[in-house]
């Protein structure tokens, strides 16, 4: 059985920090990327970060550069979202998702695995 179980969420003022972890375990934990998306109500799910469980290679949504930074443990088998600088805009559920295939970064239809998401609220 697959599972992505996202923690870490909460209410923050702008200008503050969060860090979201991501565990993943059986088939999920075996993937080839793991990645970070948001959804705001009324939104479509939008791409935030992703990271490659072997090479560690990293791509971020423009919207984050700069302010957040993904990251994993092979380990403990848990990918790290830590934001900083938030802003009000950043309000969102953030879901942690994992794909199989090497073709798909940014685009949520293409992934295989989903958690439940976490809410980050941002109070400006």
């Amino acid at each position: 059985q697959a599972q992505l179980i996202e923690s870490g969420g909460g209410l923050v003022q702008a200008g503050g920090s969060l860090r979201l972890s991501c565990a993943a375990s059986g088939r999920a934990a075996s993937t080839y990327r793991v990645a970070w998306f948001r959804q705001a109500p009324g939104e479509e799910r939008d791409f935030v970060a992703a990271i490659t469980w072997s090479t560690d290679r990293t791509s971020y949504a423009d919207s984050v550069k700069g302010r957040f930074t993904i990251s994993r443990d092979i380990a403990k088998k848990t990918v790290y979202l830590q934001m900083n600088g938030l802003k009000p805009e950043d309000t969102a559920v953030y879901y942690c998702a994992a794909v199989s295939g090497a073709g798909v970064t940014q685009r949520a239809n293409g992934y295989d695995y989903w958690g439940l998401g976490t809410q980050v609220t941002v109070s400006s």
